[in-house]
């Protein structure tokens, strides 16, 4: 069982609605990475951005995109997660890929869509939470606004790690940075937010802010850039087992 976990955060400016660019744009992020690392997590809607053309711009399930994160995690020999627009039987998803290093996978499709851009009236919502386990590690991924809903992240399975994919914009973003350390103190649980930044082909301005907090809600490093970044941080379970013991 690993205790450490390393993890690289990719805080990017997306090309709107054009996958190829955003692949190409990935690909180059992360071949830049010069550590090892066993996670990279993505933004959500990471290769189109966070549009409801979704008619237009739905993959189907295991898609070309899905084929670019299972190709990405077995060259680099780490795991990829971001979420990405599907298209399954008649309905549309704001779906989540977690894909293992050896192609293998796990999917969780958003559970909470945004009613203020109207996700609700394109996206079918999931109704299945996901827990991933991966080397010794229990990981609940969420997306963007499952954020403002504490009852569906409660750590009832005691997972390690808690992770939002997300665009969420400027104009609420002070939301985005109280609600990510308030669910890492509430659940002893590291918790990632990777959000993106730049604006998008609506004219929301993105800010990033995206973030990594540990069990007791201690910023890993400053979490207020609005540019794009790569960040690596190694994540120690040993130490949740302890905030835990102790508290």
């Amino acid at each position: 069982m690993a205790n450490i976990l390393k993890i690289a955060v990719i805080q990017a400016d997306l090309h709107w609605e054009d996958a190829v660019k955003n692949r190409e744009l990935f690909s180059k992020r992360i071949e830049d990475i010069t550590e090892k690392v066993d996670l990279i997590i993505l933004p959500e809607m990471f290769s189109t951005g966070f549009s409801m053309n979704a008619e237009n711009l739905a993959e189907p399930n295991e898609g070309t995109t899905f084929k670019w994160m299972q190709k990405t995690a077995k060259e680099n020999n780490a795991a990829v997660t971001g979420s990405v627009i599907v298209e399954e039987n008649g309905n549309y998803y704001n779906r989540l890929y977690f894909v293992f290093p050896d192609g293998n996978f796990k999917k969780y499709d958003k559970r909470h869509t945004f009613t203020l851009a109207k996700e609700d009236l394109t996206y079918t919502a999931g109704k299945e939470r996901l827990i991933v386990e991966y080397k010794g590690w229990k990981i609940c991924p969420l997306v963007c606004y499952d954020l403002r809903f504490p009852v569906w992240a409660r750590n009832t399975e005691d997972y390690d790690l808690l992770i939002y994919v997300a665009n969420w914009p400027e104009t609420r973003i002070h939301a985005w940075d109280v609600l990510l350390q308030a669910r890492a103190i509430e659940n002893m649980s590291y918790c990632i937010g990777v959000n993106r930044a730049g604006p998008d082909g609506n004219d929301y301005q993105y800010n990033g802010h995206t973030a990594v907090y540990d069990g007791l809600g201690a910023s890993m490093f400053d979490n207020t850039s609005a540019e794009e970044f790569t960040e690596i941080v190694s994540l120690d379970r040993s130490k949740i087992l302890e905030i835990r013991k102790k508290l």
